[in-house]
């Protein structure tokens, strides 16, 4: 295929990819977004592979074919709650790549250069060095916590913010001497020692920041990988990676920044591996708060007589994989004429969309699922809240107790309604580790067991 056919192809994946966020940006227009992306996709491999001489095609196939086989393995085990621990892994590959192809691109260049093109192409492959290291073991101690593997708290260090500064000017000095050294043995020297120290500043940011912060943190790592995905397509000098790692990097800074106006964080602060955090635990509740225990017969007698009910979900509800119920029982209500509707926190489970996708693949419908601004107002109007497997997002003590570490985020405001029924298994934290005063304000009841369970029993009691 010929150069110019190869850039039209690029071109239009370039445009299948754009509109194929704005397509994801709806949930009604998410299926359609996702056709564009594979669209795309398919255009852009197609383009590159004819555009390669005969030499290398095999190669290449047998590369595609051994990551497309790993990927439909690791596709067909993972569960919809170990998306997230996936995506940040799937990071951490990028990271990765970025790096191998860095170090390749310096001692094989694909293109000689000499100059300030040379001294421009040296920059590339040491900034996309760097931005690979720091992604690859960020994602990876991302994975950790949100399996589970590494402790969700802060790592909070004597020091730790002048740690990192140091790093980085470390790595700024290193810079200037790989610049400005001739030898590619010294230069190599320079770009190991700066992918050791930026391989540990990536693990320190990611540690130093607390689980509250965990779905912040996967969006800016989605951010990050498009960056170092921009950087492979500037060190290889391909167009369509340069376009669509800008796009990944830009629209996941966005929705980090967007993420974190919801969480009341700020967003240079989470950069930074929590800067000015100070514990991502709280005070345990007093001895003297009771917890008011209800049961399957009474949650059922109360959703009868309730004309307007509020479900909120949470991560437990998709551990216990009970959407598909929550989505019977939603039915079954709306059929007696109960206003059901879904209050979703922009930040609810450990993925951003998280649970809007959930409900859609229980076939919920998408106008009854509304944002946390679009429903916090109408919480007082409520008769029940339904809160399935959500902790921090319904935590009053964001709004009510300034000395919280989940001060100031939005959250949804389900203690105004006349009765919230709370599904957990038990009294545990959520994943900042703050304790929950709703567990014990007088109109809310605990509905203990598993989500599923309750939920299964809730619909064969409303049938009945």
């Amino acid at each position: 295929m010929s150069t110019g056919l190869v850039s039209v192809a690029y071109v239009v994946a370039s445009i299948l990819f754009i509109l194929s966020l704005g397509g994801l940006s709806h949930q009604e227009s998410a299926r359609r977004g996702n056709l564009y992306g594979v669209a795309g996709i398919i255009i852009a491999v197609g383009a590159t592979l004819a555009s390669v001489g005969d030499g290398g095609i095999t190669a290449i196939l047998i590369a595609v074919l051994l990551g497309a086989g790993i990927g439909i393995a690791i596709a067909n085990k993972v569960e919809m709650t170990q998306m997230p621990q996936l995506v940040a892994l799937l990071h951490s590959f990028v990271g990765a790549a970025a790096v191998f192809v860095g170090f390749s691109g310096y001692i094989e260049p694909l293109i000689a250069t000499s100059g300030a093109e040379h001294t421009i192409k040296l920059v590339e492959v040491f900034v996309g060095i760097f931005i690979g290291a720091v992604t690859f073991t960020g994602s990876l101690v991302a994975c950790g916590k949100l399996d589970g593997r590494i402790d969700s708290k802060a790592l909070t260090l004597p020091g730790r913010h002048l740690m990192n500064l140091a790093a980085i000017i470390v790595c700024v000095f290193l810079g200037a001497w790989f610049l400005s050294t001739d030898s590619m043995a010294l230069g190599i020297v320079a770009l190991v020692v700066m992918t050791a120290i930026a391989s540990v500043l990536g693990i320190h940011l990611i540690m130093a920041i607390g689980g509250a912060d965990m779905p912040v943190v996967v969006s800016m790592l989605n951010s990050y990988s498009g960056w170092a995905a921009a950087s492979i397509g500037f060190m290889l000098g391909n167009d369509l990676l340069i376009v669509t790692g800008a796009l990944v990097g830009s629209s996941g800074a966005i929705l980090s920044y967007i993420m974190c106006k919801a969480m009341n964080r700020s967003f240079i602060s989470v950069i930074l591996g929590g800067f000015g955090q100070t514990s991502s635990s709280s005070a345990a509740a007093d001895a003297d708060q009771t917890v008011h225990e209800s049961s399957v017969d009474e949650v059922c007698e109360e959703l009868r007589n309730a004309q307007s009910v509020i479900i909120v979900p949470g991560y437990g509800m998709a551990v216990a994989q009970a959407q598909n119920g929550v989505s019977e029982m939603t039915k079954i209500l709306r059929d007696r004429g109960v206003n059901v509707r879904f209050g979703i926190h922009p930040v609810a489970g450990r993925l951003p969309g998280h649970m809007n996708v959930l409900l859609a693949e229980a076939h919920v419908p998408y106008d009854i699922v509304l944002e946390m601004d679009e429903i916090n107002d109408d919480f007082p109007d409520t008769d029940v809240v339904l809160v399935i497997g959500a902790n921090d997002t319904v935590n009053p003590a964001a709004a009510e107790d300034p000395g919280s570490p989940i001060a100031g985020m939005p959250v949804l405001e389900v203690w105004k309604a006349a009765q919230v029924v709370i599904l957990k298994r038990g009294m545990a934290t959520g994943y900042s580790g703050v304790e929950n005063p709703l567990f014990f304000k007088d109109n809310a009841r605990m509905l203990f067991g598993d989500a599923k369970d309750s939920i299964d029993k809730l619909v064969s009691g409303l049938r009945g």
